[in-house]
């Protein structure tokens, strides 16, 4: 007997979802169905009160999952992005209305003097540093890698862990003991996709980069960790891959469906506050069941 597949048990979408396709860097507006960022449903309980944070990539998907998520747990928060600029003032309206400070700034964080420039701003203007989200990224699928084109590959390395060198270097000198640093890497790390290759190769060096800095900055009493996400719905995904792959996509998964950025928010306030005080230099999968191996 067939066995039959296992559906959630809320009202997450499941494919398949209209064949769609986007032009980079991807309008989040735009999503069929829409992306849940925990709007409606993420509660706060004060766990990151007066804290100051910058994420990376936090016009949309999982950077503004967690913007919000932090917002609500009373953070203020710099958000950097690419040139979302209309994804990034939703972001921004979201925090606000959370009651806290948001400070919205686009530009290349491949750029280390703009990766210097974001930690100076958010230091300087929301008064301290007490969470780095590296989330920013950035992907492209090919049917082979000999198609990857030389300033594709050097833009997805500059933006995917390049950004994360500058950003940690002139962040770190600036944290308290208690700060942490969040990085976001991914089941391509683990099991990378052909298609994906420069992208899985960037989130592997990003696995080691979190655990190795973490070894060398907790004298400082800061702590690293990385979220391994597996497919997530979210603007890089839709401008990434054909309509027709869109479609189905996190239907392989043992739970059927793709992840909402909002449900790996909770994880990202879990490694920023002291819950986790005694977690660093892990990777923590949110991979809708797919093994990290």
């Amino acid at each position: 007997m067939a066995q039959q597949q296992q559906h959630p048990t809320h009202a997450e979408p499941v494919p398949p979802f209209p064949e769609q396709e986007q032009q980079p860097p991807g309008s989040d507006a735009d999503m069929q169905p829409l992306a849940d960022h925990g709007e409606d449903s993420y509660v706060g309980h004060g766990r990151l009160t007066d804290k100051v944070a910058l994420i990376t990539g936090a016009d949309s998907g999982i950077g503004r999952a967690v913007a919000l998520a932090f917002a609500r747990e009373g953070a203020d928060v710099l958000c950097s992005y690419w040139n979302e600029d209309e994804d990034a003032a939703q972001t921004r309206r979201l925090v606000e209305d959370a009651g806290r400070r948001c400070l919205t700034v686009p530009g290349d964080i491949g750029d280390r003097e703009h990766c210097r420039a974001l930690v100076e701003q958010a230091h300087d203007e929301l008064g301290r540093l007490d969470v780095l989200v590296n989330n920013a990224a950035y992907q492209m699928s090919h049917d082979s890698f000999l198609e990857i084109a030389p300033d594709e590959l050097e833009f997805v390395f500059r933006t995917n862990i390049l950004a994360m060198f500058h950003l940690c270097q002139a962040a770190v000198p600036k944290m308290r003991p208690g700060s942490t640093i969040i990085n976001s890497t991914s089941i391509q790390a683990a099991q990378p996709t052909p298609k994906l290759l420069h992208y899985a190769a960037t989130k592997g060096a990003i696995s080691t980069f979190t655990k190795g800095l973490a070894q060398e900055v907790a004298e400082r009493g800061i702590r690293v960790n990385a979220v391994a996400p597996g497919p997530i719905w979210t603007p890089l995904v839709v401008m990434s891959f054909p309509a027709e792959a869109n479609a189905q996509f996190g239907g392989d998964t043992p739970l059927g469906r793709p992840g909402q950025p909002g449900e790996l928010a909770p994880l990202y306030v879990f490694l920023a506050t002291d819950d986790s005080r005694y977690i660093s230099g892990e990777v923590i999968g949110a991979t809708g069941g797919q093994p990290l191996h």
